[in-house]
């Protein structure tokens, strides 16, 4: 049963994670911490960082460790098979109609509407992350915040925009400086 329910959430996350995996974000959260309980939110967010930190698509990264942390190799490989199957399948559906009719004027009208709801997604998906990240302890109020959490969010920010820094480089210089920060006090 553990298998078919990671199989099915995974394929449900594949099948509805419109705009890539920033947008994936929600559906991921939604299927591991409100509906199954899998993971603690605080888990989710370190969930994220790893699959940011490591090769290849959140979604897809996620499903690995989610599965690996269920049910070991064969749930990795279970949750991951269900993340990528709509994504073959449709892709490839997609690509032959997108070919055959990329200059009607209601697709470029329908993939136009689709970015404003995209950009949402990811922008609710961010702004979970950064609650959890700067009030880790509980609820968000003043008297709450990790201050140290946000220094790093916008030093992190005014060179990713600014400087354009390499992302790479920034997730580097952030846990380099938390953790310095963090064996002084």
């Amino acid at each position: 049963m553990t298998y078919l329910q990671l199989f099915l959430s995974f394929i449900q996350i594949g099948l509805f994670s419109f705009g890539g995996g920033y947008a994936a974000i929600p559906l991921i959260q939604d299927q591991v911490v409100s509906i199954h309980g899998w993971l603690s939110m605080k888990e989710f967010t370190d969930l994220i960082t790893i699959s940011q930190m490591t090769p290849g698509p959140i979604a897809v990264n996620s499903a690995t460790f989610v599965g690996i942390k269920i049910a070991g190799i064969p749930g990795a490989l279970t949750a991951t098979a269900g993340c990528i199957l709509p994504s073959c399948i449709i892709v490839t559906i997609i690509a032959r109609l997108y070919l055959k009719y990329r200059d009607m004027e209601a697709l470029q009208s329908v993939l136009s509407s689709l970015r404003p709801a995209v950009v949402s997604l990811i922008a609710s998906a961010g702004i979970s992350i950064l609650i959890s990240a700067i009030w880790p302890e509980g609820p968000v109020r003043f008297d709450n915040i990790n201050w140290l959490m946000v220094l790093i969010f916008f030093f992190c920010l005014f060179l990713l925009q600014k400087i354009k820094a390499n992302p790479i480089l920034i997730m580097v210089a952030s846990g380099l400086i938390y953790t310095s920060v963090s064996l002084i006090f």
